[in-house]
């Protein structure tokens, strides 16, 4: 996740719209091999007490050799300690300094980096080069990596990241990937609008390219060997990639037969991206998370593919452990929020994560490993993902309003043409913040996927914008007319006058005349082109066009009423959706958990008060409450004794570690606990009545020193507090 800065082939590059198997129906879910998948980390080490984090999957990175120790002997470190195991590497960079050097196959390739105008190579580690993703190179990754890693039993590979930097695009071979694939001799992508647009499709293409052939191959070889194999895509958000200014093909792969799915990576990192709202730009890392999961859920949810959330402890850049915290504890809720989603990447990298040494508060240099408090709260959060259920709960607020976005979202962003700017992606986050920001669960809607009917069920009113992206092909505008016909409301904000609108593109080309993109769609709908600003009735929906772009809403003070006011009018009178109801908070039920957001900068200062009997998960101390109040700008994370299902069955409610081998007699109850050594646990255990004995013992069954256990009459909980141990420590209490 470090980023070091230093069909034909239109269906290729249009996406989803038009590819085969995009139509009318929704396609057939694809089938998991098994429910033992539900939690997963990736570490490129082996197996170590201090590391050993309990989830189900252990995704072994890299497929090379290291520290005396091989792939194969590192995958087996997991095996053997009861692990399912799978394969990451990066598609876009990795530890393939035997490529480049000539080593494989006796050919220098450093001139296959991606290269800026300068002439400068962006570089993500020592002779490792981001990639042009050449022929020659998909068969390295093919006959080096894919191949070791399914004859070593693997039967899921993740190629994690395909990056292809915006800003990139003056190499050689990058030239020669032109010239392949337009037919003509490359153009520099910073002399007109049109040269970074193809630029940035060809980048778009490489990568869809290279992931098609890869997995494509893997699916393949594994049938020769009797396996099913099965290949993710680990990549950043739309949203993140389109502000770090990356081009990848992000929503388009889900289309490919190949594909089974992605893990979303959103984390402090890429969430505390600053933006802007009401005239300020800073970090707003709660929500610039949940619409980062938003567009991750979009991007898949129509197709079926499955799709892990990932939130990290830290992050990739150095910072203090309070400010880990305040941030790891925004994006776990941030993503708990999608109640259609149940599968994690628990975190990454736990090596760094357990031994990594950082600083103790912002405003100290002195550096220490986690802090057992922090630890602790964190392994309490990591085990809820275990047991976390789907539901068909809601999050709070009014519901039905969602946002457009798409792929070329990341082909606008660099370099700036005509003087046009859009400052840290203020032309999406101007639709988004103003309602988010007023506690509205606003969803973010993907046009590659509107050819799927689930796209748009729920949708009562669209906001979009082509000022920040183009429809990358007519048959969207399709989908979309129909939808308003049907009656959808759709608001269109924008003032259509970006470089981008010029570009040599479908629809100012052969037969199509169009000036600007959105023209195509008006007419699809009877409305003249370069409408005025006002309301327009198609069918039994209605249009409303601002002439402003999104981005006047955010980055001045005040300036949202006229999109809000819109919205809200159309909402409630025309789309017949009920009160648009504006509040400063998100709450969601989610089985016995209880999420709650509660936003600074919104319609009021108000605290959320919770009442009922909780456990707080994200006090490490697991305290009973039967209040919390959630201050403007926190979240809370709660467990609800109140809608456990069986109160007479003992159970652990929560802990710091993963809980086996559960037995329970008529007055007793036992079962092993195992969590990474140099832990503490904390756990909290639902039983009939207090208890007259507890007993905790290490495998070899000698009795544990400094336990502690106690009991609350009111909730019917024991509290027990031990060292962790891997191995297992041996739990039994009686009453």
């Amino acid at each position: 996740m470090k980023k070091i800065a230093n069909c034909t082939i239109a269906c290729l590059l249009l996406g989803l719209v038009i590819l085969p198997g995009c139509n009318n129906q929704k396609p057939e879910a694809k089938v998991d091999v098994t429910n033992l998948e539900k939690t997963a980390f990736q570490t490129a080490g082996p197996w170590k007490p201090v590391t050993d984090v309990r989830a189900d999957v252990a995704i072994v990175y890299g497929a090379g050799d290291r520290k005396d120790m091989t792939f194969e002997q590192r995958v087996q470190s997991w095996r053997d300690r009861g692990y399912t195991t799978h394969f990451m590497t990066g598609i876009a960079w990795g530890e393939y300094q035997d490529y480049f050097t000539g080593k494989w196959d006796g050919k220098m390739h450093l001139d296959e980096g991606q290269v800026e105008q300068d002439g400068d190579t962006i570089w993500h580690g020592h002779m490792v080069p981001y990639i042009v993703p050449t022929e020659n190179f998909l068969k390295y990754m093919k006959e080096k990596h894919v191949k070791r890693v399914i004859d070593a039993g693997i039967d899921a590979i993740y190629m994690e990241e395909p990056e292809f930097w915006a800003r990139a695009g003056y190499s050689e071979a990058f030239k020669r990937e032109w010239k392949k694939f337009y037919g003509f001799d490359w153009r520099p992508q910073h002399e007109s609008p049109e040269n970074t647009y193809l630029a940035n499709k060809l980048k778009y293409h490489l990568y869809y390219n290279a992931l098609n052939e890869v997995f494509t191959y893997a699916k393949e070889y594994g049938k020769s060997k009797g396996m099913d194999v099965r290949c993710y895509i680990p990549t950043h958000s739309l949203v993140n990639y389109s502000q770090w200014q990356i081009v990848s093909p992000e929503a388009s792969l889900a289309s490919l037969p190949c594909v089974d799915g992605y893990i979303g990576q959103v984390w402090t990192g890429t969430s505390r991206e600053p933006t802007y709202f009401n005239g300020k730009a800073k970090e707003r890392v709660f929500e610039t998370a949940f619409l980062e999961y938003g567009s991750m859920e979009s991007m898949t949810a129509p197709t079926g593919r499955k799709i892990f959330f990932l939130t990290d402890p830290i992050e990739d850049w150095p910072r203090d452990w309070v400010d880990y915290k305040k941030n790891y504890q925004a994006t776990f809720t941030a993503q708990l929020l999608y109640p259609q989603i149940a599968d994690y990447e628990v975190m990454p990298w736990p090596d760094r994560i357990y031994e990594g040494l950082y600083r103790v508060s912002a405003n100290s240099e002195e550096k220490a490993n986690i802090p057992r408090h922090y630890s602790t709260q964190m392994q309490v959060m990591i085990n809820t993902l275990n047991h976390m259920p789907l539901s068909d709960n809601k999050v709070s607020g009014s519901e039905g309003i969602s946002v457009l976005m798409g792929n070329s979202l990341m082909f606008q962003r660099f370099p700036t043409h005509k003087g046009y700017e859009d400052p840290q992606l203020s032309n999406f986050y101007g639709q988004a913040l103003p309602f988010l920001k007023r506690g509205i669960p606003v969803k973010i809607v993907h046009v590659e996927n509107v050819s799927y009917i689930e796209t748009l069920k729920d949708t009562k009113v669209l906001l979009m914008t082509y000022s920040n992206m183009k429809p990358l092909s007519p048959d969207a505008h399709d989908y979309l007319a129909d939808w308003v016909k049907g009656g959808g409301v759709l608001v269109y904000s924008g003032r259509d006058n970006d470089p981008f609108q010029t570009v040599q593109e479908w629809w100012n080309t052969e037969d199509k005349k169009y000036a600007v993109a959105s023209d195509h769609l008006f007419e699809k709908m009877g409305i003249s082109n370069s409408p005025k600003e006002g309301e327009y009735t198609y069918g039994k929906g209605t249009v409303y066009i601002l002439r402003q772009d999104p981005k006047e809403f955010v980055l001045s003070p005040n300036k949202d009423a006229a999109l809000v006011d819109v919205v809200k009018r159309m909402y409630e009178q025309k789309a017949k959706a009920g009160t648009l109801e504006f509040k400063n908070n998100l709450y969601l039920e989610r089985g016995p958990y209880d999420l709650i957001a509660v936003m600074d900068e919104s319609v009021s200062n108000n605290p959320y008060t919770a009442k009922g009997m909780f456990i707080d998960l994200f006090d490490p101390q697991l305290p009973i409450l039967t209040e919390k109040i959630i201050l403007p700008g926190e979240q809370a994370y709660l467990f609800n004794i109140n809608r456990v299902p069986d109160k007479s069955k003992p159970q652990v409610l929560a802990a710091a570690s993963r809980v086996y081998e559960e037995k329970v007699g008529k007055k007793d109850y036992s079962f092993v606990s195992k969590s990474p050594l140099n832990t503490t646990n904390v756990m909290r255990i639902l039983l009939p009545s207090a208890p007259s004995a507890c007993t905790m013992t290490d495998k070899q069954g000698t009795e544990l020193k400094d336990t502690k256990w106690t009991w609350d009459e009111k909730s019917k909980t024991c509290l027990l507090t031990f060292e962790n141990d891997p191995d297992g420590t041996n739990i039994s209490l009686k009453w």
